[in-house]
């Protein structure tokens, strides 16, 4: 690791670890799906096991006191490259546990932070509107920068994980954060964005929307966005497109035609099973590419 990022990491570690002492955010993750996310169509949920991983709930330290996460790496081993999952709106449920797992078979260390730890259990709500009302207005944009960073020292602290190698994936309202993500942290390898908003109003909690940070990108994202979704009209994300073209930067996006938003959620009706898994191909492809894997 380099010097200036491992000292950056211990200082964050250090000022975090004084943060024990004031008091825990939230205690524990949900277990199972958030209700708001019923009903679940077993028919297509993915199970990934634990055979060979170390996976569980973690507190990650941070300003304030402490948030819980999921996390999983293999049993054996290590270094290893280092993955944040960022959850959707349903929090860190059952979906984003396993997507983590998904990961660690592939031979990665996968974080996931509660950040919705502050504003509430957002598991036990349940309709959407109520989580965007409640829970998902009232999560500022700088707390989600500076609990991703505290997230990646915890992995560092855990001697497991490779920061040097690091990268970040998210889903719906986590592949907006993936955005802002790589305009923020220049030790960012790679990130892949599922289906994150891309324009927006600015508000004093979200000064910035991914179409405003194209110049300020310091890591390559690709973004995996469905073509028939009605909550990211195709004209913002050609926008988009127009806009890193423009930069010379060196993201990408795909566009999955006549495919609703949400295509990955596996156990949600919009799952859509091709598209979900040529996007996970092409994922393990660009980690590759740049440096991740």
């Amino acid at each position: 690791m380099p010097d200036d990022f491992a000292q950056d990491m211990r200082s964050l570690i250090a000022r975090t670890e004084l943060s024990r002492r004031g008091f825990v955010v939230a205690g524990t993750l949900a277990t199972g799906f958030a209700l708001a996310a019923q009903p679940i169509q077993a028919q297509s949920v993915i199970t990934t096991d634990t055979a060979g991983l170390t996976a569980g709930e973690v507190q990650v330290p941070v300003a304030g006191g402490t948030i819980p996460a999921y996390h999983a790496m293999p049993a054996a081993g290590g270094p290893f490259p280092t993955v944040v999952v960022v959850q959707e709106i349903f929090g860190v449920h059952e979906h984003i546990k396993d997507v983590c797992r998904r990961f660690a078979k592939l031979g990665y260390l996968a974080v996931a932070p509660e950040y919705y730890a502050r504003q509430g259990d957002v598991s036990k709500l349940t309709d959407v509107p109520t989580i965007l009302r409640e829970i998902v207005a009232k999560v500022p944009d700088a707390q989600l920068m500076s609990d991703t960073d505290a997230a990646v020292a915890w992995a560092q602290s855990t001697g497991k994980a490779n920061t040097d190698r690091l990268g970040m994936t998210g889903f719906c309202w986590g592949g907006r954060v993936v955005w802002l993500y790589a305009a923020h942290q220049p030790k960012l390898k790679a990130g892949v964005a599922w289906y994150g908003r891309l324009v927006g109003q600015a508000s004093e909690l979200t000064p910035k929307h991914p179409i405003d940070l194209v110049a300020d990108l310091k890591a390559p994202v690709l973004g995996l966005y469905g073509g028939a979704d009605p909550g990211i009209p195709n004209d913002t994300v050609e926008k988009m497109q127009a806009a890193l073209k423009a930069a010379g930067k060196p993201s990408e996006i795909v566009v999955y035609p006549d495919t609703p938003h949400a295509f990955h959620a596996d156990y949600r009706p919009s799952y859509r099973k091709g598209p979900a898994e040529d996007g996970w191909q092409r994922l393990q492809a660009w980690f590759k590419r740049h440096g991740v894997a």
